[in-house]
């Protein structure tokens, strides 16, 4: 028996496409409508959420999400009912990229969902967008049989939680899981009850690291005194990755009794340690702290020559000019920008034009460092340099950028892009008032013109050298109103 013959395909018929393949451009369509975010694009997506595969609805989801597509709200509330865990799951991450309070009862709604991971994304969702009404949803979380939506339900509740509710976590200080013991000593650290701090200092010996390091955060963050013999005794038998937090809450506490622990800790192996052993040293302000800042100028890793050169502005004196100034010819960025934030703190006038320098340095942290100290430092000199950085920045902060070190490696994440357009402005407000000065008026008034209405109550984005005052933070509005007087007067402004 003869076999038939296959029939071929006419010549130039495609060749018939597997599920699979069809499935893998499906989804590098979604990527490529979410890396374009065009309006029909955002259309095509909302489309894709009815899809037939689960994966397909899924990705639409997500990109929705990504692109804070609010238009999506309700079909994505509605999607919380899919039968596709992974794509609830997704949903209610979305839903929480796009912060709408509208879907707040949906997603409290999902927390009783039959599968856990849905559950701890609702709860993470809810956490997202801030609102402290969802607590009471999601406090029976707390006692839920998986780890992990423990975990986001005590995270909530940590940061949303009133005072009242945060004593809900204290059974959580004895959860098998220390992802869950961690959130609720933080948690616990915003509490308004006194004794609280006795209640967590025996977490400084609990066995999981990451509660030990949460437990001398927060005594710190509380200024607890009763707290430093305790503090201490465990620097003495710490490992290395608790040890910096230890030494942080010293400082933050502010006792003398630390500085001899400090001191010796600053010669310590680990560059981490003894970063954080100078930190703390200029915290407390401590006479000693001088001469160690000093001693660190010269250490091999930048990352101790940064916070010496930083130290020295709250522990330095006027004679330390010079060394400061050879702290900017520093290799790598971070022993520059201490050094500027020295320069400033100190009021050393006499760096002002070598600072100025600074303004043209690649690194936005350098720049950034150099802006704060020349307006602090009230240079007249360079006003016009500032009101060009002012006019160049960004009033909306970007995410975070990788920064480069000397040798071209990427070691840290820097947010100074999303900074230097509230320090420039503060910068030349301190200068001198535009009512006086018609550079700074022009620059100055240009920039008001920039920002929305709405964004003006946000707190300033400025340096950590610029600590303000806890009862009262300023806001861009303060900003321009001290750089810029009689903001409120339209007709003389015209915005």
């Amino acid at each position: 028996m003869v076999p038939r013959a296959r029939k071929a395909n006419p010549p130039g018929t495609p060749r018939p496409r597997s599920t699979a393949d069809s499935l893998a451009l499906q989804l590098e369509e979604i990527r490529a409508l979410a890396t374009e975010g065009s309006p029909a694009g955002r259309e095509r997506l909302m489309d894709r959420l009815g899809s037939t595969e689960p994966a397909v609805r899924q990705a639409a989801a997500w990109a929705l999400g990504s692109l804070q597509e609010t238009r999506a709200r309700p079909l994505l509330e509605a999607a919380l009912s899919d039968p596709s865990p992974d794509v609830r799951s997704t949903v209610a991450e979305s839903l929480g990229a796009l912060g709408r309070p509208e879907s707040r009862g949906s997603l409290e709604r999902a927390l009783g969902d039959s599968v856990p991971r849905v559950r701890c994304q609702a709860a993470w969702a809810l956490w997202s967008m801030g609102d402290s009404r969802s607590v009471p949803a999601i406090l029976p979380l707390l006692s839920d049989p998986e780890a992990s939506v423990r975990w986001s339900a005590t995270t909530a509740i940590g940061r949303l939680g009133t005072p009242e509710q945060l004593d809900a976590l204290r059974g959580s200080l004895h959860d098998p899981s220390d992802r869950v013991r961690r959130e609720a000593v933080l948690g616990l650290g915003r509490s308004t009850d006194p004794a609280i701090a006795r209640v967590l200092e025996p977490y400084l010996e609990d066995p999981a690291r990451r509660v030990r390091v949460a437990a001398a955060v927060v005594l710190g963050r509380l200024g607890d005194r009763e707290a430093v013999p305790m503090l201490l005794g465990r620097l003495e038998v710490e490992e290395s990755w608790v040890r910096p937090a230890i030494l942080v809450a010293l400082g933050r506490i502010g006792d003398p009794r630390a500085v001899p622990s400090l001191v010796r800790e600053s010669a310590h192996s680990a560059s981490w340690v003894r970063v954080c052993a100078i930190h703390a040293l200029g915290l407390l302000r401590a006479d000693a702290g001088r001469e160690v800042a000093r001693r660190g100028l010269g250490d091999r890793a930048w990352s101790v020559r940064g916070a010496s050169s930083e130290c020295l502005g709250r522990v330095g004196r006027a004679e330390d000019l010079l060394v400061l100034l050879d702290c900017l010819n520093d290799p790598h960025p971070w022993p520059r920008r201490g050094a500027l934030y020295s320069l400033g703190r100190l009021g050393l006038s006499e760096a002002a034009p070598r600072i100025r320098e600074e303004l043209l340095n690649p690194e936005p942290e350098v720049r950034l460092a150099a802006i704060w100290a020349l307006g602090r430092l009230r240079d007249d000199g360079a006003k016009d340099a500032i009101a060009t950085a002012l006019r160049l920045a960004r009033p909306s902060a970007p995410l975070g950028a990788p920064m480069a070190e000397g040798d071209g490696a990427v070691r840290l994440i820097s947010d100074a892009e999303g900074r230097l357009f509230d320090t420039a402005l503060q910068a030349l407000g301190r200068i001198a008032p535009s009512e006086v000065d018609p550079t700074i008026l022009r620059a100055v008034s240009e920039a008001r013109q920039r920002v929305e209405e709405g964004e003006l109550d946000r707190p300033a984005r400025l340096p950590a050298a610029e600590v303000p005052s806890p009862l009262a933070p300023p806001t861009l509005r303060t900003l321009f109103e001290v750089a810029l007087p009689g903001m409120g007067e339209e007709d003389e402004l015209g915005c």
